[in-house]
């Protein structure tokens, strides 16, 4: 298979690419950072998933080099936002200019191939946050729900061409996300920072995972227990849901009281 992983430095986005460099694939790992901890057979293109310009030239290296593209992983992304009090409209612009438009853009630019193709499949990673709203994440969370809502439509949309789609939403792992998030709201910072490095799982346990789903042409990927426990409560108990939902924000009101 012939990959492009898009914030293939660090994170999810490298265990990606050792994942997919071990079971053989070519591998084009694109990100803003360079990076020495990606396997010496991986590709390395700096791409800035805002730029059109960028995403053109990735898309070029891959024909030459490639002869076209099987897998388009849109994992770049940043943590972010907070309370809607402490969230202003500039940060909004940043999380959607990257979560967002940065997968959108890329999307458009590796469609067309895929199309002349005959095949295909993008896999974009949003967050369980993209179906599970929790209080103090809405900047954050409307970002992973577009994310989930683009990738829907373009399953459908590119069905008839012979195209998959996945959309990937996994919960808290321990990761070097929370290095992006939001200091204006450092009470939710230092909520999700928690959240982050008590988790059980690390970015190389998450990556097996979503390996996993694509290669079963999963659409909607919940790689971990949680994810799975809390997208099926949302479903199947809505008041219980809602009542941890409501819970957390009376911790958030009683946080901000002390």
């Amino acid at each position: 298979m012939r990959v492009l992983v898009t914030g293939a430095a660090s994170g999810l986005g490298a265990a990606l690419v050792r994942g997919f460099s071990a079971r053989g694939d070519q591998v084009l790992a694109t990100d803003l950072a360079d990076s020495d901890a990606l396997p010496e057979s991986v590709a390395f293109q700096r791409l800035d998933v805002r730029s059109t310009a960028d995403w053109d030239a990735a898309r070029e290296r891959t024909a030459t080099e490639f002869g076209g593209l099987d897998i388009l992983v849109n994992n770049a992304g940043i943590a972010g936002g907070g309370r809607i009090d402490r969230t202003d409209a500039d940060e909004w612009r940043r999380l959607f200019d990257i979560n967002v438009l940065g997968v959108a853009i890329g999307c458009g630019a590796f469609t067309p191939v895929f199309k002349r193709q005959g095949s295909g499949h993008i896999v974009n990673i949003a967050s369980l946050a993209g179906l599970v709203h929790p209080a103090g994440m809405s900047a954050y969370a409307a970002t992973k729900a577009a994310v989930v809502g683009l990738s829907e439509s373009l399953r459908h949309e590119l069905r008839p061409w012979g195209v998959d789609v996945s959309a990937v939403c996994p919960s808290f792992f321990r990761t070097n996300l929370a290095a992006s998030l939001n200091d204006a709201d450092p009470l939710m910072a230092s909520i999700s920072a928690k959240l982050i490095t008590k988790s059980p799982l690390d970015a190389d346990d998450m990556a097996h995972r979503v390996l996993d789903g694509v290669a079963h042409r999963v659409f909607l990927i919940l790689p971990d227990a949680p994810a799975q426990k809390a997208y099926w409560t949302k479903r199947l108990d809505p008041r219980a849901y809602d009542q941890e939902m409501f819970d957390a924000g009376e911790r958030i009101r009683a946080a901000e009281s002390r």
